[in-house]
């Protein structure tokens, strides 16, 4: 598999990577344990889980495979901090909460590094720099090798990024994870500007639509599928609009011309979008996983790029366009 720099890093990823949102928790150590595996034998590296997956299961489970599955110096470990099971507080991104967090981590992993550690989301009650600065603590202590942040807006990215190139004795930013495929575009407003402009690379979570853009939900629900499911049909809804069918429709009519799977020419679209690094696969076992990982011969043509682009363009008012011409 292709390999892409991390944003302005050396640090080398798979152009795909693998999630584990369900791991420990729908998804149990023999599926693990053949998604991992069949992804490290595509040439996959980036492995992307967070703390609070099935409350730190999906890091222990992580951790065990790499004792007995797939060398740990084989992979790009990133898992993430931030978010805390608190009806009145969703973050806390404060110095203290993070680095207890990493070495909670750390120790599910059993691992005494991650190669990527992220800010999960965030926290409006912590002062940004007291959050810049448990990364700073994360990389110097040698219990993070790099870091990022997910689910920061524009500002928040830019404010980010700027204040760890202000001074040589700070981190860079390099990488920011957020939602983004043909579903939703919305960080093409100003997140992935941003990003460009400052040198880091964006990671984008469900480039598949949440599942959507596989198509499978075209003409009903599959009772086996997410949307299928009690605890993740939430999470699916709002991707089964009027607008995402007229989505998946031209996708379906893309696949069909070039003989391949919507699968295949919705993550191709969003893996070369300008900026993107590696988008994160969340496939529930080996054989989706292989699905999806085939699409690593495939580049669309660029008169196919810009009709998906045409039908599913965002509408961006002002002032996220040139505002001379209202």
């Amino acid at each position: 598999m292709e390999q892409r720099h991390l944003g302005r890093t050396g640090l080398r990823v798979s152009r795909l990577g693998l999630g584990t949102l369900t791991w420990g928790r729908n998804t149990g150590e023999r599926d693990a344990a053949d998604l991992l595996k069949a992804f490290w034998d595509a040439g996959g590296t980036l492995v992307d889980t967070a703390d609070v997956y099935a409350d730190g299961g999906a890091e222990y489970l992580l951790g065990r495979l790499l004792e007995d599955l797939v060398p740990r110096s084989d992979l790009v470990i990133a898992t993430k901090a931030g978010s805390v099971p608190d009806p009145d507080r969703r973050f806390d991104a404060s110095r203290g909460h993070l680095l207890s967090a990493l070495d909670a981590s750390l120790q599910r992993l059993g691992t005494d590094y991650v190669d990527l550690w992220q800010v999960h989301a965030f926290d409006p009650g912590t002062p940004l720099e007291e959050t810049l600065q448990a990364l700073d603590i994360a990389v110097s202590s040698g219990r993070a090798r790099y870091v990022g942040v997910s689910n920061f807006c524009g500002w928040q990215l830019s404010k980010a990024a700027t204040w760890q190139l202000a001074s040589p004795g700070r981190t860079a930013l390099a990488s920011t994870q957020m939602e983004y495929s043909l579903l939703q575009r919305g960080v093409e407003r100003e997140v992935l500007p941003a990003a460009v402009d400052l040198g880091v690379g964006l990671l984008p979570s469900s480039p598949l639509g949440r599942g959507v853009l596989t198509g499978k939900y075209r003409h009903t629900t599959p009772g086996d599928s997410r949307g299928g499911s009690e605890d993740m049909a939430a999470f699916v809804a709002p991707y089964l609009d009027e607008t995402a069918r007229l989505i998946v429709d031209a996708l379906a009519i893309a696949a069909d011309g070039l003989a391949v799977s919507p699968l295949q020419v919705a993550l191709a679209w969003v893996r070369d979008r300008p900026g993107v690094v590696a988008p994160i696969l969340g496939a529930r076992n080996a054989a989706q996983l292989t699905a999806a990982l085939s699409v690593e011969t495939l580049s669309l043509p660029e008169e196919i790029n810009l009709a998906l682009d045409d039908v599913s363009a965002p509408l961006h008012r002002y002032p996220d366009h040139d505002w001379s011409t209202l």
